[in-house]
């Protein structure tokens, strides 16, 4: 079996082609083509959320496919926009559904915004990053992950948002060695992290490779390469909390509402 960092490294060292011939598959190439085509005709924001076809393409580019559900919960948050500190796009302390918001920000630029290039092409390249991962998920879920931090690293403001997002917290807690401390309390785990990792590090990318380096050859070290934890990391990424409906990353962003953002 080929290594998890070698495999992370031949993708990443080639992104651009990988790139290109993941954007060339038929079904992808066809759903691009479509939400390209009439995104566009948008009117509103129901108009938007109540398009399957379109709302979950958008929701699969910024890493939300699995709230492709929650309706009500990302129509409050484009009503809301994202200039106030108080808007639920800022206080859910979300990374993945701030981005979403900026890209759609119906509130603060009307209709007009599914012009934008944001919510365009912007939306149609990060569809394309999403789903290249998910082709590497397929063999091996590790350069998933690995890919997964790569891309998404630098959209965390605080360590809170890295703990919210389960697949950034598992990259960190297996290069460094943590646990798996979930029931511990939030602010200790925050603490803990701190002394590992820090904000300045998620915001340059020679330190994003080195962590995600160190996890792929961490990855590799503990067995965790092997085809049997293909399934288990795939349903890290499609997890969902089945008493309440949000995904586990949601529940932990809306305990921290009490930031306001921060």
């Amino acid at each position: 079996m080929t290594s998890t960092t070698a495999t992370f490294l031949a993708i990443s060292n080639n992104l651009a082609a990988r790139t290109k011939a993941t954007a060339a598959e038929p079904q992808v190439k066809n759903d691009t083509a479509y939400f390209l085509a009439n995104i566009g005709k948008v009117t509103s924001i129901a108009d938007f959320v109540n398009n399957y076809r379109l709302f979950s393409y958008a929701m699969k580019a910024y890493g939300l496919e699995d709230e492709t559900y929650a309706k009500g919960l990302i129509t409050k948050v484009l009503q809301g926009g994202v200039t106030s500190s108080s808007a639920l796009a800022n206080t859910l302390n979300n990374p993945a559904i701030l981005a979403f918001a900026k890209a759609f920000d119906f509130a603060g630029k009307g209709t007009g915004v599914v012009a934008s290039a944001a919510a365009t092409t912007g939306t149609a390249a990060k569809y394309v990053q999403q789903q290249l991962d998910d082709d590497a998920g397929q063999q091996d879920a590790g350069v998933q992950l690995a890919l997964y931090f790569t891309q998404t690293a630098s959209s965390v403001t605080n360590l809170f948002g890295l703990l919210a997002d389960k697949n950034l917290l598992k990259v960190v807690q297996t290069a460094f060695g943590l646990p798996a401390s979930a029931t511990a309390d939030i602010d200790a785990q925050e603490q803990t992290l701190s002394k590992y990792v820090s904000v300045a590090d998620l915001q340059n990318p020679a330190k994003v490779k080195q962590i995600a380096e160190r996890f792929t050859a961490q990855y590799d070290a503990t067995g965790q390469n092997a085809s049997s934890d293909v399934a288990t990391v795939t349903q890290l990424f499609a997890a969902s909390s089945s008493s309440s409906g949000f995904s586990s990353d949601l529940l932990l962003s809306l305990q921290r509402l009490k930031l306001g953002g921060a």
